[in-house]
């Protein structure tokens, strides 16, 4: 018995990660599995390395009429009794068969893509919610968060590498340069924390945009645009504080990531963030599009140590509580079982 992936993405994004960890690690805890994807080379090499036998097909439009044929093709080959399709254009090409679907929501998707699944698994409880409102039996909704997980010899990243001073305040914004990713917000904040730099890693059509507002409000000197990275948990583990101003976040991976690295999250409260975050508890959450309310946050975090402490702490009691990797794979294994894999 074997599990499907299906990815029909072929961009960098928090879903596409995510997609090849749990993978990964689901194959090391003994689950077997195959995967139909967009081609992407650093994906179909990592999946690969894991043990996956991977397939690529095109995943294109409406009139793409080979895909789903060709998917059935290769579940059969590789005994499928469970395909699982992570966002909607996979959800599309996911072919009917002798296997039960699941599909995976990491957001608030249109589910016309999923008529005829067995089952949809949501990543928080919020979509789950959502999603039965829209009609669907409640028992054949899941919710399964995201796990965190920081490598346990990992290393920071070099600040004099990226043109960081060493002693300064460090900010890390992680996510696609998108309007919802509000990283406008943090380079106003930055104009309110003179001595502080931030670090935006992530790619997308508002980079030339975000660029020319940094030089506009005179903090271009300060910021490093670090693009697309293969090295997160170096980045997470360099920084002093995560901010995370969006404006529009299903989950909020990235905050779930930075407890997992020991890294105090100032975030805004947007429907992911608000969910997760307890704020003066594990975090702190401000208003949304409210850029002196981050650089507060920002200051407060960064002048009180016990502060900090406190949220690191409690941060890493809930990634082991509800987030851990150990968790999180023990979940989608029932799931499976209940389908008939794993």
């Amino acid at each position: 018995m074997s599990v499907l992936h299906l990815l029909g993405t072929a961009g960098e994004g928090g879903a596409e990660t995510y997609f090849v960890d749990l993978a990964t690690a689901l194959q090391r805890s003994g689950v077997a599995q195959a995967a139909a994807i967009r081609g992407h080379p650093g994906r179909q090499a990592r999946l690969g390395a894991a043990g996956l036998q991977v397939e690529v097909l095109r995943f294109g439009g409406p009139i793409d009429l080979f895909t789903k044929p060709q998917a059935a093709a290769f579940a059969r080959r590789q005994g499928v009794t469970l395909a699982l399709a992570w966002m909607n254009r996979a959800a599309r090409h996911t072919p009917k068969g002798p296997w039960n679907r699941i599909g995976r929501l990491g957001g608030y998707y249109n589910l016309k893509y999923y008529q005829g699944f067995d089952h949809l698994v949501a990543n928080t409880e919020d979509i789950a919610d959502w999603v039965v409102g829209q009609g669907w039996p409640v028992g054949r909704v899941s919710c399964i968060p995201n796990f965190a997980a920081a490598p346990p010899q990992g290393e920071a990243a070099d600040r004099s590498g990226l043109e960081t001073p060493p002693g300064v305040p460090l900010l890390l914004a992680m996510g696609r340069l998108h309007e919802s990713k509000a990283h406008d917000v943090s380079l106003h904040a930055l104009t309110r924390l003179p001595d502080a730099y931030l670090w935006i890693a992530g790619v997308g059509p508002l980079e030339a945009k975000l660029r020319g507002m940094a030089e506009a409000l005179g903090v271009a000197s300060r910021v490093r645009f670090l693009g697309w990275r293969t090295d997160p948990s170096a980045l997470y583990r360099a920084a002093d504080v995560c901010v995370f101003p969006s404006r529009y976040e299903p989950l909020g991976n990235v905050v779930i990531q930075a407890w997992a690295h020991g890294l105090p999250v100032v975030a805004a409260a947007s429907q992911g963030p608000r969910a997760l975050i307890r704020s003066g508890e594990d975090g702190l959450l401000i208003p949304i599009d409210d850029a002196g309310a981050l650089a507060a946050g920002v200051r407060q975090v960064l002048a009180e140590p016990a502060l900090r402490a406190r949220f690191v702490q409690a941060g890493a009691e809930r990634v082991a509580a509800e987030f851990s990797q150990a968790a999180v794979v023990a979940r989608w294994k029932a799931l499976f079982a209940g389908h008939g894999a794993g």
